[in-house]
């Protein structure tokens, strides 16, 4: 990796980078992607570790400022990881590994005590409120599962999708988010969840019930998330399967550089992610809604893709990481088509950046999303057509590139708009 100290924020990536002209090979553009994943996956891995000292101390000794220290590791955590996002679609090791650690949206009440508004089971999930924290055993496909120690295996081979069910989240980041944020009940109105610290406390002062087991449920699941991100850093390393089959066809590499690019751009993140929330007019349908850490995850989601085209990743820490890139391949075929797609690229980062900056100053994801909120609507949507417009140009650069056809995620949101409420 080339490493080179850098100051600047991820902020100052959203403006368009002069990028030095000079004649790429795919071989080089495939490696320092790969580079970049690599110190991607790296900074997500040390920001759980940091993660995990803050719970680790939460569960020993809780106390108001402890559980407020965990909530800004998870908070901390989530900057590298959504910038890895962008290697979903293309990469299948990577697609086979992402539900356990970022699958959303989830039913909460399977994992701990909900508000009576939440409801029971249902035809959809019978574990829709098993709340296994307060149960140390329940009955699983006919055969009674023992759940007196809460444990990483538990989380991962016997609750993560219980029964077949994607809603079932057991595991990763948005697990952990809830047992420190507790459930969002504000609806559109500001505010994230208020889990009180006392659900960590011993003795009489626990609150919620079980407060032992939650905080062996929130050590688990920690636990497990470093273990993931381990994993998955090493894979991109020199000798990592992710490395090795992304490098062993040129061609297909540059694939699938693109279909990440232009699936997280469209269906994923313009569609499911956003567009659709709007749609149904759904703070539920937040991507990390127990924290209101919407407008961040969009952001950094954005990021990646710009990082990506670019060849350039700011790492926790302020160094860079960078290298010949898919714009150098693009302007040596079409230097106007290369222009095109880093304006768009900055186009939309500052898109989604207003409404990172509408959410700090106040103005919260949940509220944007409120039927009628015509400001809200105009924010939203000016991520989801920047992000629409740059795949459009995506698109263009498959066919400039030559790259055989590629198929991007869709999303009933944007091509099928009345299945959305069928």
């Amino acid at each position: 990796m080339t490493r080179v100290p850098y100051a600047a924020s991820a902020l100052a990536l959203s403006a368009v980078m002069t990028v030095p002209a000079f004649a790429a090979t795919k071989s080089e553009v495939l490696g320092n992607y790969a580079d970049i994943a690599q110190a991607k996956y790296e900074d997500s891995l040390s920001t759980a570790k940091t993660l995990q000292a803050a719970v680790d101390v939460l569960i020993a000794d809780p106390s108001a400022e402890n559980l407020q220290a965990a909530k800004a590791a998870w908070l901390a955590a989530r900057v590298p990881y959504q910038q890895t996002e962008v290697y979903r679609f293309g990469n299948a090791i990577v697609d086979d590994w992402e539900g356990k650690v970022n699958a959303w949206p989830l039913d909460e009440g399977l994992i701990d005590y909900v508000d009576s508004s939440y409801g029971g089971p249902s035809d959809e999930n019978e574990f829709a409120a098993l709340n296994v924290i307060a149960n140390p055993s329940f009955t699983l496909s006919g055969d009674t599962v023992d759940a007196s120690s809460i444990t990483p295996d538990l989380l991962e081979n016997t609750l993560q999708e219980a029964d077949g069910v994607e809603a079932n989240v057991a595991t990763g980041y948005h697990a952990i988010e809830f047992l420190l944020w507790g459930q969002d009940l504000n609806g559109h109105g500001p505010g994230a969840g208020n889990r009180p610290w006392t659900d960590y406390a011993a003795g009489d002062a626990c609150t919620g019930g079980n407060c032992d087991r939650r905080g062996e449920y929130l050590k688990a699941a920690t636990d497990l998330l470093v273990s993931d991100l381990e994993w998955m850093a090493a894979q991109w390393g020199d000798a990592g399967d992710a490395r090795s089959t992304l490098t062993a066809d040129e061609d297909a590499g540059i694939a699938a550089i693109l279909t990440g690019m232009g699936s997280l751009s469209y269906g994923e993140q313009a569609g499911e992610r956003m567009r659709l929330g709007l749609m149904l007019n759904d703070p539920e349908e937040e991507h990390d809604c127990f924290a209101d850490n919407t407008h961040n995850s969009h952001y950094y989601d954005g990021l990646g893709i710009q990082n990506v085209y670019m060849g350039e990743y700011v790492r926790v820490g302020g160094e860079i990481v960078s290298g010949p890139s898919l714009s150098d391949l693009v302007a040596e075929v079409d230097a106007d088509l290369d222009a095109e797609m880093l304006t768009k690229l900055s186009t939309t980062m500052m898109a989604l950046g207003r409404i990172k900056t509408a959410a700090e100053a106040g103005f919260a994801y949940d509220q944007m999303l409120e039927r009628g909120n015509d400001a809200g609507e105009a924010l939203v949507m000016g991520g989801v057509n920047g992000l629409i417009d740059q795949t459009r140009t995506i698109e263009r650069i498959v066919a400039a590139l030559g790259v055989s056809a590629i198929e991007f995620e869709g999303s009933d949101s944007l091509d099928n708009p009345d299945a959305v409420f069928q």
